[in-house]
């Protein structure tokens, strides 16, 4: 580059028209050279986009639960909750179905949120892109708009007006011919960055108003689900006495169980309620497999075109005939599934799915309840009953909500996520420190793979795929 060129390009004047853009950036020393190769320069992409937007995901998912503990629930909703409940006719079918369209609700309004989370996170990563690539061409940047701002103050000779100084209007074209061109770029280039970061600075306005109203929402489902279990408790037809008593001899069982299989063994063999449930389960299996082939066919398209019997005492369709059709218990991202190395040299024998906190979870399939509580390093855990001789267990709960035998149906709420991952054998290797729920399906006292019974939507591995 001549010499005439260089001190065109580094004369140093405000640069008004950058002020929004640079104001953020910090200050940056300059090389004239490498400036002037930059003005056709990509921006540089990350080093490792994955990171970054898990990184990104994070900060979103903590800016969503400083949200959500800013918002309450006001006073007008929870007496209307309470009206609306009241007005409920207060059977176990009522309620049992009112709890399930209620966690449906609500596991919708958390995969919104999750939704929003990706969202926030995907304007936060772009947004991050353009600055960084803003804070590298901050100096070439000022010297563009420094060198127009300068020719409109002191414009180059013309050579029709001032035809005696030629030489100066011929240097002038020639100078403007060389870097004209990357100005005009580079500048087209900013005016496209400051239109893409105020594009994504009201999409991510708009975004936090709706997840505003999602979580406000979601509180709402969370209040009205308490108070229909709280109405749910007060129909079971058992004392308190014996309940206590039940689960002071479950409690005892766990302690001197040594492995699931050996748990369930002594549980259904000692615990009264779960022995009878599970006794009538027995019945109505054997029952149903008396049938003849066309009335068992009557009685699918029958319990096809309606709903099941809410007070059923047995599963309405047979679990192995259950495949693609399961839910995940708890909305949020597989983190490992069956087979997968558990960090500790072996494989492992379920899934682990990370939720978001306080997030609801639900009975994947009907089923007995034949423990509910703690069992030694999985931590609060709930054991299913499905017939067929499957048995589904789920742990790394906070807050359960069942008991012992109790005859639970597909998506009826159970126990509720706790705010941060519980140190259960099933977690500790995870590189997380959110909420994890432990999903293992066994086969007449048999660890199998669940993969096959969850529908296509979640039977692969969520948005962190490793």
């Amino acid at each position: 580059m001549s010499l005439a060129s260089r001190n065109f390009l580094s004369s140093r004047l405000p640069v008004w028209a950058a002020a929004s853009a640079l104001a953020l950036l910090p200050p940056m020393t300059f090389d004239r050279t490498a400036a002037y190769a930059q003005l056709v320069e990509q921006p540089a992409t990350p080093a490792d986009p994955a990171l970054d937007l898990e990184r990104k995901r994070d900060e979103a998912r903590q800016e969503l639960e400083e949200l959500s503990d800013t918002i309450s629930l006001s006073v007008g909703k929870a007496e209307s909750i309470e009206q609306d409940i009241a007005e409920l006719e207060k059977t176990t079918s009522n309620l049992r179905q009112a709890l399930i369209d209620s966690a449906a609700r609500r596991k919708d309004l958390e995969e919104k949120i999750r939704d929003s989370e990706e969202t926030l996170a995907r304007l936060r990563l772009r947004e991050a892109e353009i600055r960084t690539s803003l804070r590298g061409r901050r100096d070439v940047l000022a010297e563009v708009l420094a060198a127009l701002q300068r020719m409109g103050r002191n414009p180059p000779p013309a050579l029709l007006v001032t035809p005696e100084d030629a030489l100066a209007s011929v240097r002038s074209a020639i100078l403007l011919g060389a870097v004209v061109p990357g100005m005009r770029a580079q500048a087209e280039r900013l005016h496209a960055d400051l239109q893409a970061l105020t594009t994504l600075q009201a999409q991510a306005s708009v975004e936090r108003t709706s997840v505003s109203a999602t979580i406000a929402a979601s509180l709402e489902e969370e209040k009205r689900m308490d108070m229909l279990l709280a109405e749910n408790v007060k129909l079971s037809l058992q004392s308190t006495a014996e309940l206590e008593a039940e689960r002071r001899r479950s409690e005892e069982l766990a302690e001197q169980a040594t492995s699931l299989e050996g748990l369930v063994q002594s549980l259904e063999g000692e615990i009264a309620s779960v022995r009878e449930a599970v006794e009538q389960a027995r019945l109505e299996e054997e029952r149903l497999r008396q049938l003849s082939q066309a009335e068992r066919e009557q009685a699918r398209e029958r319990a096809q075109n309606a709903l099941p019997d809410k007070n059923r005492i047995a599963p309405a369709y047979a679990f192995s005939s259950l495949r693609q059709t399961l839910e995940l218990p708890v909305t949020g991202d597989i983190l490992r599934e069956f087979g997968d190395a558990d960090g500790t040299g072996h494989t492992a024998v379920g899934m682990t799915v990370a939720a978001s906190p306080g997030s609801v979870v639900t009975a994947p399939a009907d089923g007995l309840v034949v423990f509910a509580g703690a069992f030694r390093s999985y931590g609060q855990m709930i054991i299913l009953n499905a017939g067929d001789g499957y048995h589904v267990v789920l742990a790394g709960m906070d807050d359960v909500r069942t008991r012992q035998g109790k005859f639970v149906l597909s998506g009826e709420p159970i126990a509720v996520m706790g705010a941060k991952k519980v140190a259960s054998a099933a977690a500790l290797t995870l590189e997380t420190d959110r909420p994890t729920l432990y999903i293992e399906f066994r086969k007449d006292g048999s660890p199998v793979d669940s993969k096959p019974w969850w529908t296509a939507k979640e039977s692969g591995r969520a948005r962190n795929d490793s």
